[in-house]
């Protein structure tokens, strides 16, 4: 008969627990906050359960609950758990003060993310199309014989280079004056390229080798050239009716001239432009 009384005792202390206590598993699941995050706040003691099983286990009130909810809708906004525990448990806390600093710094957040989506938006464009100008723009900037369309058709022949994503990224980040200053440096080439024709430098000169860095200089621009690409670009320059028309409307015989320098630095510098390819 003892031991019978004894194990009816203990089920009655189980169904009580039962009624008057969550364990961890159960709030975790009620509350939608891990175990791991329930052990953490009872070690350093935001929310801890005040009830424990004859064999130890925590169990969470009523009461308990109500304040893990209420660390879940402050954790939600944003505050620390130090702080949470201020708004808790300090009866001179400033609980509208708290929150007010709170949601400025949600506003700032808001307006980062915005700036960043923003950004994200520029730099998608900008691998789809590449110059994020309109044709007008680019006429202004590049001149009436620019071909606005040319970015089109480069993106087909290059779009899946890693130069093309490199000139996407610095596409990105400029407005029409930074492009200004890039269609500046690229005039200011073509002049000193037509004025060194005019004199008779000759390719394979240190003069000539010194526009032919000067030109990577200026095209880095858009992505790095190698010395190897920049024989590929030398080629182009000649042989594309569109490119060889703007720089034969410069000087006459200018693209043939500007190929011919990049070939003999680059022989300068041990490469076989015949053999040159776009690496």
């Amino acid at each position: 008969m003892r031991g019978m009384a004894d194990s009816d005792a203990t089920d009655a202390v189980d169904d009580a627990d039962a009624v008057d206590g969550l364990t961890v598993g159960q709030v975790s699941s009620r509350v939608g906050v891990t175990v791991r995050a329930l052990h953490h706040w009872d070690e350093v003691g935001l929310a801890r359960p005040s009830r424990r099983t004859a064999a130890g286990y925590r169990l969470y009130t009523a009461a308990d609950l109500e304040r893990l909810h209420r660390v879940v809708v402050y954790r939600e906004l944003g505050l620390g758990l130090d702080e949470i525990r201020a708004v808790l448990d300090d009866r001179a806390a400033d609980v509208p003060e708290a929150l007010r600093a709170q949601r400025d710094q949600v506003a700032d957040r808001v307006e980062r993310l915005r700036r960043l989506g923003a950004g994200l938006d520029r730099m998608i464009e900008a691998h789809e199309r590449g110059l994020l100008l309109s044709a007008q723009q680019q006429a202004a900037l590049f001149g009436s014989d620019w071909d606005p369309d040319e970015h089109a058709r480069a993106r087909e022949r290059y779009g899946d280079t890693p130069q093309w994503r490199q000139y996407a990224e610095r596409s990105a980040a400029r407005g029409p004056e930074e492009w200004r200053a890039v269609a500046e440096s690229v005039a200011e080439l073509d002049r000193a390229l037509a004025d060194a024709m005019d004199a008779g430098v000759a390719p394979g000169s240190p003069e000539a080798d010194r526009l032919v860095e000067r030109h990577r200089e200026v095209f880095a621009s858009y992505f790095p050239l190698t010395r190897q690409m920049q024989v590929c670009v030398g080629r182009r320059y000649e042989a594309d009716p569109g490119f060889a028309a703007h720089y034969d409307g410069i000087r006459a015989g200018l693209a043939t001239w500007f190929r011919r320098i990049v070939d003999a630095s680059a022989r300068n510098h041990g490469i076989d432009p015949d053999t040159a390819t776009w690496r």
